[in-house]
């Protein structure tokens, strides 16, 4: 029986490709739907540059971001802020003796460094500790902790992830906290003392306050049960390889103890870089009639326990007011002032373009 093949055309004028009346339904065209978006007729905008429009904008960046820039730089300036570097590398340096320091030395080795503020500490100041060339931003590091056992998982307590290897169990028993990060916890003890008259006076330091809103009531709690006894809580459990006492005694405060020690909770917020600093105290003040900490001789005690010469690394007492920007960071103001500069100077170098040769008329001239 002969088949009979016919060429039609769809409602668009395109040739279809179907069978006749002995085949079978139209092939599908290809062409897009008529809409708007699909046909590329939606409305649309595009600026057109001119002299009118790129030089004012030029020169509203410049002053605008100029202003700025001097006002950041100035209240970055006016943070006081005093560094020490205690990790004694230098021979002349009080903590040399305890460069070589290994994770639970006994006895502890302890040095005293004598400083001066030249300038008076106004406001409440924040004592940092800082470390240098130590990798928190490592991808195993990172990710060397249970985030459901600092969330007070009784399950995860005792059978920890083993994202935690290899410091997930200890003697057959499960560490708490576990990980990387929790055992290579910062445990130096920094006390500050103001010596008047040849007498050291103590520095009040706040140890509360210090942590994240968020992961001190959300992200970080003990385990389920008797709050009250903590021992009896990690009593299946066993420290981190690295630490001197076990998570439960951090602190004799009940709301500074375990999971929610807020020291622990500032070191287990990893950082960026590999030069970085962690808030360590709070100094506040007192009253308006006198500076937080007044110009003078100070004395700043150190327990030496953490090791850090091994891989070469820094360690450093920070004190540093604070602005409504932050900590002291220069650069963006720096930033600021750098942008207006060069978009000030590009607008008054196309503007005197634009008045030397824009009313020339650069077309041939064309013989009649």
């Amino acid at each position: 029986m002969a088949v009979n093949y016919s060429a039609k055309e769809d409602a668009d004028g395109h040739p279809s490709g179907g069978l006749g009346a002995a085949g079978g339904g139209a092939a599908k065209t290809r062409k897009p739907d008529n809409t708007a978006f699909k046909q590329q007729r939606l409305p649309a905008w595009q600026p057109i540059l001119t002299a009118g429009t790129v030089l004012p904008a030029f020169f509203v960046i410049g002053l605008v971001f100029i202003p700025i820039g001097i006002g950041i730089f100035v209240t970055s300036n006016n943070i006081r802020e005093y560094e020490i570097d205690y990790t004694g590398i230098e021979p002349t340096s009080p903590c040399n003796k305890c460069l070589n320091v290994s994770w639970n030395s006994t006895p502890s080795c302890t040095c005293t460094i004598n400083f001066t503020l030249d300038h008076p500490f106004e406001s409440d100041v924040f004592m940092y500790y800082g470390l240098s060339n130590f990798y928190q931003n490592h991808r195993r590091y990172v990710k060397s902790r249970d985030d459901s056992q600092l969330n007070g998982d009784n399950g995860s307590l005792l059978s920890p992830s083993k994202e935690c290897e290899p410091y997930r169990t200890n003697e057959n028993k499960p560490i708490a906290p576990c990980g990387a990060i929790a055992n290579s916890m910062f445990n130096d003890t920094l006390v500050l003392y103001r010596i008047d008259n040849e007498t050291r006076v103590p520095i009040h330091l706040n140890k509360k306050g210090i942590a994240w809103w968020t992961d001190k009531n959300v992200k970080f709690r003990n385990p389920s049960g008797d709050a009250n006894n903590l021992t009896a809580l990690f009593q299946k459990t066993t420290k981190p390889v690295n630490w001197p006492k076990p998570v439960y005694m951090l602190d004799s405060d009940p709301d500074n103890n375990g999971f929610i020690n807020e020291d622990f909770i500032v070191w287990m917020r990893t950082a960026a870089l590999p030069t970085f600093r962690k808030l360590y105290r709070l100094i506040e003040r007192k009253n308006h009639l006198q500076p937080t900490l007044e110009a003078g001789q100070y004395s700043l005690d150190i327990t030496y326990n953490y090791p850090v010469h091994s891989f070469d690394g820094r360690k450093r007492m920070i004190l540093s007011t604070v602005s409504w920007m932050g900590g002291k960071n220069p650069f963006l103001g720096i930033a600021y002032i750098t942008v207006g500069s060069i978009c000030f100077f590009l607008g008054v170098v196309l503007l005197i373009i634009h008045h030397k040769y824009g009313n020339r008329n650069t077309s041939a001239d064309i013989p009649n």
